[in-house]
């Protein structure tokens, strides 16, 4: 697969954040097929549907430009999960999502990579704010909302027809 140069990539202290390539199929296989890592994701899923999902993710980026980005620790340890931008056709406006492997957990790479992801939203989008839709269930969600200073703007129901929170996120 020819990985496209121009998309974006971010680094933070600890991270390399990159668009997603197919041989990252086997860390998203490992996520959303173990159920209790990827209950708050719709999992476990089967592997076609994860194939679609890394599909989507990397499409993402060639419609839009951003997307979830790849999250790979810098000491080589391999891919950890997934952070960035999804604004699916039909949603009411884009939002920040993640997910971390378990091992990738507790370590605060969810605050590290969602930093970095608003403030490209904000320096290079041009975007006023960064807000993510929150299920009512995801207690590790909400915590990092209250890390990030998530304010609660409102509440709403989804294309899918879940009620979420809608958290505005800060200018980092």
């Amino acid at each position: 697969m020819n990985n496209n140069p121009d998309y974006p990539k971010l680094e933070t202290e600890r991270l390399c954040l990159r668009p997603p390539q197919e041989k990252d199929f086997e860390a998203y296989e490992e996520f959303f097929s173990d159920a209790v890592a990827s209950e708050h994701y719709g999992g476990p899923l089967p592997a076609q549907r994860i194939w679609s999902l890394l599909a989507a993710d990397l499409g993402h980026f060639q419609l839009r430009g951003y997307g979830r980005w790849a999250l790979f620790e810098k000491s080589g340890s391999g891919m950890v999960g997934s952070c960035g931008l999804w604004a699916p056709l039909g949603w009411p406006r884009a939002e920040l999502t993640w997910w971390l492997s378990m091992s990738a957990r507790g370590k605060g790479y969810a605050t590290e990579a969602s930093l970095a992801v608003i403030g490209f939203a904000v320096n290079t989008l041009g975007w006023d704010h960064v807000e993510t839709h929150m299920n009512d269930d995801n207690k590790a969600a909400y915590k990092l909302m209250s890390r990030l200073g998530g304010q609660l703007i409102t509440r709403e129901v989804f294309p899918d027809g879940v009620p979420r929170n809608v958290f505005q996120l800060p200018r980092s």
